[in-house]
């Protein structure tokens, strides 16, 4: 059965999106998007090595999805003000690099995808060497806010979501 359906929820996600796309539910639709739902997980298995993400804590991730967007939306509303209202020679854009500890591509990739969805942030790269975010942001004032801030409401529970508690540290909680 895993052979072909490798993930269940996401067939059933790309049968409803194909739905809602094409805003009908006629028979042929629903053969459509179901034959998609089955193949286009199939197909995009090699391109995934370490398989699908194991999601440990749902209702942490949940909650750091709504604290994002309405960050999302505070940022947004304080970068519009900064544009429209303020001379460009009081912004202050500046890199700044930030200590990570996440290790795993698929938290990082959700990092990643909510820095760049913040306005007036940009995820540049991470520094191969001491595993650092290089990170861009529109008018800075306080770097070590930054850096506090990515660590622990955005790092700190996504590392919580994807990154299994290691050997030892189950021993101690038992």
């Amino acid at each position: 059965m895993k052979r072909w359906l490798p993930s269940p929820l996401l067939s059933l996600c790309l049968l409803l999106m194909w739905l809602l796309l094409n805003q009908t539910i006629e028979p042929a639709h629903l053969l459509l998007g179901a034959v998609l739902g089955i193949v286009a997980p199939v197909l995009a298995r090699p391109l995934q090595p370490q398989g699908y993400p194991r999601i440990s804590r749902p209702f942490v991730l949940f909650r750091l999805l709504w604290l994002s967007l309405i960050e999302i939306v505070r940022s947004c509303f304080n970068v519009s003000r900064i544009i429209l209202f303020r001379r460009t020679e009081g912004v202050n854009s500046q890199f700044i690099h930030i200590p990570l500890d996440l290790r795993d591509p698929y938290g990082l990739a959700l990092l990643s995808c909510l820095i760049n969805s913040t306005p007036g942030t940009v995820w540049v790269e991470i520094v191969p060497d001491t595993h650092e975010l290089l990170l861009h942001v529109f008018d800075l004032h306080d770097e070590q806010w930054w850096i506090d801030t990515i660590k622990s409401h955005y790092e700190q529970p996504i590392i919580e979501v994807f990154e299994q508690p290691r050997h030892s540290e189950r021993e101690k909680t038992t």
